[in-house]
């Protein structure tokens, strides 16, 4: 489905980072994501960080693209395609203790998961910066939170993945449930796999299409639009590009890591 609609509302959240708000009568669920275009720009695809009828995306501004998006304001029209993707898998009357774990921009699309549903959340970031601007969300939605920054800023000195593994010295989880850059997340997998704890993760690959067409996005034989962009630790562990490649804007295959 493709629609233009209003903006409500373009918030700063940080210095590099902004979240649009509109209303838009159509089901979402939380680790979706939409395509988004505006006058003047790409359309490029952003993760739902609002899924009830006012719905949100929220990014850094990383080129021109989101440069031009976040010059938007209130009363400005975007075009928004989707919602696109298989989002997180969960039942909001079960009795799992969960886990959330968030990176960076990828604190974002976790705060609709946190809102459905009793959880924990870690909130990491590079700075306090990062970080800062979800802590009220968390004190009114997560059962407990911890933060934690790769300068010390804020909270615990050191990354994501460190930290939960001090947070399950005393903590036991059912999931987990991730997003971030990848590094995070592979790291994040091959400890979670150690301890035997299943999890969910947010993946993403360069998309053009969104519905699963062109293939762009391809991670092994999987689409991260169509497939994802949620998968669970069986199928990542049948992923051996995860983590340690990338596909250019052509497709080519880019190995970082063997």
């Amino acid at each position: 489905m493709s629609e233009i609609l209003m903006i409500k509302d373009c918030k700063k959240i940080n210095s590099n980072t902004r979240r649009i708000t509109f209303e838009w009568d159509v089901e979402a669920k939380p680790g979706q994501f939409v395509m988004v275009w505006a006058p003047g720009m790409e359309e490029i695809p952003l993760s739902l960080s609002g899924v009830k009828h006012e719905k949100s995306v929220t990014f850094k501004i990383i080129g021109p693209d989101t440069e031009k998006l976040a010059q938007l304001n209130s009363g400005d029209r975007i075009q928004i395609r989707g919602p696109y993707g298989r989002g997180y898998t969960y039942d909001q009357n079960d009795k799992k203790n969960i886990l959330l774990v968030g990176g960076g921009i990828g604190i974002a699309p976790l705060i609709p998961l946190m809102k459905a549903r009793s959880a924990d959340i870690v909130l990491a970031g590079r700075t306090a910066e990062e970080v800062e601007p979800y802590i009220p969300t968390a004190k009114n939605f997560a059962m407990k939170h911890w933060e934690s920054t790769d300068d010390g800023s804020l909270g615990f000195h050191g990354n994501a993945v460190d930290l939960v593994k001090e947070i399950m010295k005393d903590e036991r989880y059912d999931e987990v449930v991730a997003c971030g850059p990848e590094i995070m997340l592979y790291f994040l997998h091959q400890y979670l796999n150690k301890v035997h704890v299943e999890h969910q993760m947010s993946l993403e690959r360069h998309m053009k299409c969104g519905c699963g067409v062109c293939g762009a996005c391809m991670m092994d034989d999987k689409r991260v639009c169509k497939d994802g962009p949620v998968f669970n630790n069986y199928e990542i562990d049948l992923m051996p590009e995860f983590g340690t490649s990338k596909r250019g804007i052509d497709g080519s295959l880019i190995v970082f890591r063997k």
